[in-house]
């Protein structure tokens, strides 16, 4: 087994990723700003697996952040797995949000994942073994107000993997990636915003554990986009296909209004 460095992997869907991938026996280095919850989680999953699983507490929105993440990828000849799963959202019409909050986003999203992806294919495609899994989300493919950076950055994450998918085929290089797009997911992420859970049909929320299975598995099947649950995939199905006048009509009346977007 190789090892598999996780962001945001303190709850969530990344700490999902981290249950998941140690119950198989890839040793683990898991990435997060909350040192206590890392090394609970990263105590736990050594006693239940016998497995080795290193820490690092780091706010990958920062240079310095990135900086420490980047250098650890590159000095990780055995990386097998990067899951760039660090994230966040806001609520409130853009111009009336904190600059300093939406660069924040920004640089986690856009700057870390690039940069973190960059040091891992370089680590990966020498080797030719590997996988990197970036997660964006269904606010991808329909954006909404209130949500404007969130659904932008999901969009540059989501298209950024596609280039990466081309570049890899036309090198002929056996290095996947993945742009994993959930839906409404049970997590920390909407109590973060402060958004109750019941004003979501209940039919859209998915397990954190159902949607890192879907993603697994489709990556032994060599798919480069995973869009968990079906709602979400014949929403996305829909929504590319419509007339840009169209989609900007449904955009603005669907249920991701008021910042209470997916994941």
């Amino acid at each position: 087994m190789g090892t598999a460095i996780i962001t945001g992997a303190s709850s969530g869907i990344g700490e999902t990723f981290a249950r998941a991938l140690a119950a198989r026996g890839d040793s683990l280095v898991l990435i997060a700003r909350r040192a206590e919850r890392l090394d609970a989680l990263a105590a736990e999953l050594r006693q239940k697996h016998g497995i080795t699983v290193d820490t690092l507490a780091a706010d990958l929105a920062t240079e310095e952040g990135q900086a420490r993440a980047a250098a650890l990828i590159s000095a990780t000849p055995s990386l097998t797995l990067l899951v760039n799963n660090a994230g966040f959202g806001t609520r409130g019409y853009f111009h009336q949000c904190a600059l300093d909050k939406q660069e924040e986003m920004h640089r986690l999203h856009v700057m870390a994942t690039m940069r973190l992806t960059h040091a891992a294919l370089n680590v990966m495609i020498p080797r030719r073994q590997g996988a990197i899994i970036n997660v964006a989300s269904v606010a991808a493919f329909g954006r909404s107000s209130y949500n404007t950076s969130y659904c932008a950055t999901k969009s540059w994450m989501t298209v950024f993997t596609e280039g990466l998918h081309l570049e890899l085929r036309d090198m002929g290089s056996p290095v996947q990636v993945q742009a994993l797009c959930p839906g409404f997911t049970y997590s920390e992420f909407h109590d973060v915003l402060g958004v109750d859970r019941k004003s979501i049909a209940g039919w859209l929320w998915m397990k954190s554990e159902a949607v890192v299975a879907d993603s697994l598995a489709a990556l032994d099947r060599g798919k480069w986009l995973v869009i968990p649950g079906w709602f979400y995939r014949a929403f996305v199905a829909v929504m590319t296909k419509l007339p840009v006048a169209l989609r900007v009509a449904v955009e603005s009346r669907n249920p991701q209004r008021k910042g209470r977007g997916p994941r």
